[in-house]
């Protein structure tokens, strides 16, 4: 399969840090962004970076910065469609997608993820705690030709990931959280807290 493009999800609010682009939050002196750059680019053969407002505030990452086409900012889902318009422009059939506020994610997401691909091409990194298989929405692999059915669904009022991947069926990578969650992501000051005991 062709090594997909890479496109980091920091189009949220960060209301519960107090707004703001939390990707930007330092973590043992690099920013969290910065280390979700680390570990996915080695993993996809382009990044981008998906942000809304001013992008040049993002140009000390060198990445290509992709904003929300629709303007009611309706979630990561849009930051998804914005991917598989960049790819594509560019040719490839898919992109892997992560949060920008979880800079302890896997090494071997995109692999798994490509692996785990479902008829629709798509999938959905997943955790299991006690049992019980939790799907990781915003880190997945998407195929470009669903961007015209995600389209329709947004302009729908579809805003929950889970809701549009559940009506295409999406295979699960299911991903160890010992000794910790991979995909622990940073909401709140104490977040970044247990980050720093983490990191």
């Amino acid at each position: 399969m062709v090594q997909p493009h890479g496109v980091i999800l920091a189009g949220g609010r960060a209301t519960r840090m107090g707004g703001g682009d939390k990707g930007r939050l330092m973590l043992s002196g690099r920013s969290l962004v910065a280390r979700v750059v680390d570990r996915l680019a080695p993993q996809v053969d382009r990044l981008a970076l998906n942000a809304n407002g001013a992008p040049d505030r993002w140009s000390d990452l060198g990445l290509p910065v992709l904003s929300d086409e629709a303007p009611d900012r309706p979630g990561p889902l849009a930051g998804v469609l914005a991917g598989l318009d960049w790819a594509a422009v560019t040719g490839c059939p898919h992109i892997v997608t992560a949060a920008a506020d979880t800079p302890f994610l896997p090494p071997d997401l995109v692999p798994r993820l490509l692996a785990a691909a479902a008829p629709s091409g798509l999938a959905l990194a997943a955790t299991e705690v006690e049992g019980r298989v939790r799907a990781q929405p915003t880190f997945g692999l998407w195929p470009v030709a669903l961007r015209d059915d995600l389209r329709a669904a947004l302009a729908a009022g579809t805003r929950k990931i889970l809701h549009w991947t559940d009506a295409h069926g999406a295979g699960l990578a299911v991903f160890p959280t010992d000794p910790w969650d991979p995909f622990f992501n940073v909401n709140t000051p104490e977040d970044l807290a247990r980050a720093e005991a983490m990191a």
